[in-house]
């Protein structure tokens, strides 16, 4: 083990950049509808180039795009990952992180390097299991209020209220607990609504949202693998959206194929659930582009036989023809390895009028990527309820001069007064992002 310890040094000190990928596309080749899509590429030693994460120094913070301004809402907190507003405008934050692996089901020596990347990264730190109530009374943009809400979860993440009842997905089952308007900690037990899949937990995240009548839960679930390399029983009800009957337990495959989903939201003008998808690995610096699409009701998106519609993945055994015949193109491309986590649409009347409906998309960054990608907050025009546009810059300036991580954004919510919220797990703050300028009223 020691020697083991001494390589992944060496390893670590000196990149692990492999010859994968060869020569990278410009990032915005791998964006929107039509993304260029390049032969795959493959190494023995697979491209690596983790940001070390540093933290915010004195004085320094994310840059916001032209007429924005950004401020901290909430800092020091504990790997804040996921945001929920509540009715009365309080904002829930999962200060979480992946839960301990399984004996056995640690990933040999893949995964054993896999983890010293994650931890040179920041994200290894044992989880807070915890849930933080935050509170702006004085409308002044930062909080002044924080509560520990919910405590003793098991790596907490997605969060909705239906009526009275709030709902928790942990990485192993979905809980609820009795909320009163106002509460700023709820002591009450939990009480087990569904299992979910766990075990390995390779993507660990549960991300959750109801249907606007709140008779459905809808959980997306990240695979177990890169490409299915851990056995296809390993994979039961994963890489899916999964639709759960709250009052029952019982769940069935909303939508499958879906490597890695996580941000899911109500598309305001379709009504449609869209997801963003965190896609497949190893194959170059520019496959595949992760993705944002809306869901069709049964519909299988590719994984793990094909990528993007019906390109077929060569390291995939068995085959599978009929289920690539069948996978579904997504709607739009977010970059390859950009690590597009958060998905809100815009919603209010602070940002202008041209923000509404659009799509606000939390790029937690490439590890395996060079030159990296995303590390950003981007939006995404809408019109009539798809996208009608290229990718814009809201919230950028994570990575310093040394080209380290002084931050990383996951998750984004519009506050009550309108403003962007961005959770950021390694600097342990949530921004606040708002218009320099009220919008002009008509």
């Amino acid at each position: 083990m020691a020697r083991l310890k001494l390589l992944a040094a060496s390893v670590i000190s000196l990149g692990l950049v492999g010859c994968e990928g060869g020569e990278a596309l410009d990032p915005m080749a791998g964006f929107g509808p039509t993304p260029v899509l390049p032969a795959p590429q493959q190494s023995p030693i697979p491209t690596v180039n983790v940001a070390e994460a540093v933290g915010w120094p004195e004085g320094r913070m994310p840059t916001p795009a032209p007429g924005f301004r950004v401020q901290a809402f909430a800092t020091g907190l504990d790997h804040p990952r996921w945001l929920y507003r509540l009715p009365n405008g309080d904002i829930l934050v999962a200060e979480t992180n992946a839960p301990p692996k399984p004996e056995g089901k640690k990933g040999g020596l893949r995964g054993f390097f896999q983890s010293l990347f994650m931890k040179k990264a920041g994200a290894k730190a044992p989880s807070a299991n915890r849930i933080t109530l935050l509170r702006d009374a004085d409308g002044d943009g930062a909080a002044e209020t924080r509560t520990a809400f919910l405590e003793n979860l098991t790596s907490p993440f997605g969060m909705v209220l239906v009526a009275d009842t709030l709902y928790v997905a942990n990485a192993d089952a979905v809980v609820a607990f009795p909320y009163q308007t106002g509460q700023t900690a709820i002591a009450a037990p939990p009480r087990k609504v569904a299992d979910l899949p766990a075990g390995r937990n390779h993507h660990w995240t549960k991300s959750l949202v109801a249907s606007a009548d709140g008779t459905r839960l809808y959980v997306g679930v990240g695979s177990n693998s890169n490409v299915g390399e851990n056995g296809l029983e390993e994979e039961v009800d994963r890489a899916a959206v999964l639709e759960i009957d709250p009052a029952t337990g019982a769940r069935r495959l909303y939508a499958s194929g879906l490597r890695n989903p996580v941000g899911m939201d109500w598309q305001p003008d379709s009504g449609k659930l869209w997801v963003s998808v965190n896609e497949r690995d190893e194959l170059g610096n520019d496959l595949v582009p992760d993705y944002m699409t809306s869901l069709t009701p049964g519909g299988f998106y590719g994984w793990p036989w094909s990528y993007y519609g019906q390109i077929v993945d060569e390291r995939v055994e068995p085959r599978n023809p009929e289920r690539v015949a069948a996978a579904l193109k997504p709607d739009y491309a977010l970059g390859a390895h950009t690590a597009s986590l958060g998905l809100t649409f815009g919603e209010g009347d602070l940002f202008p009028a041209r923000y509404r409906g659009g799509a606000f998309v939390g790029q937690h960054g490439s590890w395996n990527r060079r030159p990296r990608n995303g590390y950003r907050v981007i939006f995404v025009p809408f019109a009539g309820g798809t996208p009608a546009g290229g990718p814009e810059d809201i919230l950028t300036g994570f990575l310093n001069e040394r080209d380290q991580a002084m931050g990383r954004p996951v998750g984004v919510q519009f506050d009550a007064r309108g403003a962007l919220l961005v959770a950021d797990d390694v600097g342990n703050v949530i921004w606040r992002v708002s218009p320099v300028a009220a919008p002009a009223r008509p």
